[in-house]
């Protein structure tokens, strides 16, 4: 291998480690918390299937975000759906033969990365234009947005302006996941895209983007509001009345 790809696959290896390890942790951390009170946002499911479907309505639709600001929510969900869309198209590069599924994603997910950057541009807008949230923001959030922005244009860039080696590139990502090492191409605006998505996945287990994983440990939204059918007693609380017996 030449040095070019082994600097390369050593930082693809060592981004995805960090991510997995990272967000593992942090998932960990979450289940550890302790949610002493019964606070869900009203008016809230009474059952857990009840729960089940509003966290669905909200991990797919954003609904609250819906209901609070339309405007946000058009951008949100123009970049959570183009990103999901760009995500599952890249499947193709680490296997062979293609799931059919994904195959017939592939045209949806070469114009996504438009929905993508359309959404972030108009939340990076947002964090300018806005008094209350330019007052608020701080240069992580510029460098998160600007760092979204940069890795959707270089992909843009090589589907439609500078094309890079495609067959080479498979070739790179399923000798990292069958460790049959391959020689990664030279493009710069590919190696540029590749830097980019490993910090992105080395930063992700420290930045806001946690939100992702973060959603489903919110008590206001993971709890059913029904205090007067069911006292709800902390463990604390619980070792406490045990111990007074």
């Amino acid at each position: 291998m030449n040095s070019l790809t082994v600097i390369f696959t050593g930082l693809m290896y060592f981004a995805t480690i960090v991510l997995i390890a990272g967000v593992a942790f942090r998932i960990y951390e979450y289940s550890r918390t302790p949610a002493p009170l019964v606070i869900p946002t009203t008016p809230a499911p009474t059952t857990s299937s009840g729960v089940v479907m509003r966290m669905a309505r909200e991990v797919v639709l954003f609904e609250s975000l819906f209901k609070s600001n339309k405007w946000i929510w058009v951008f949100g969900w123009l970049f959570h759906v183009g990103l999901a869309l760009v995500l599952l198209r890249h499947i193709r590069y680490f296997q062979e033969p293609v799931w059919f599924w994904v195959e017939f994603l592939q045209p949806f997910g070469k114009y996504a990365s438009f929905m993508m950057i359309a959404g972030l541009a108009g939340l990076w807008a947002r964090r300018f234009l806005v008094d209350r949230v330019r007052y608020i923001s701080t240069p992580s959030d510029h460098l998160m947005l600007a760092l979204l922005i940069a890795i959707g244009l270089s992909g843009a860039m090589m589907t439609f302006v500078v094309h890079t080696d495609i067959v080479a590139l498979k070739a790179f990502a399923l000798g990292l996941v069958t460790f049959d090492f391959q020689p990664v191409p030279g493009d710069p605006i590919l190696l540029l895209h590749l830097a980019l998505v490993a910090l992105l996945m080395i930063i992700f287990p420290v930045s806001k983007l946690l939100h992702a994983p973060g959603i489903f440990f919110s008590p206001t939204r993971n709890q059913k509001d029904n205090p007067r059918e069911t006292r709800h007693i902390a463990p604390w609380a619980s070792a406490m009345e045990r111990d007074k017996t």
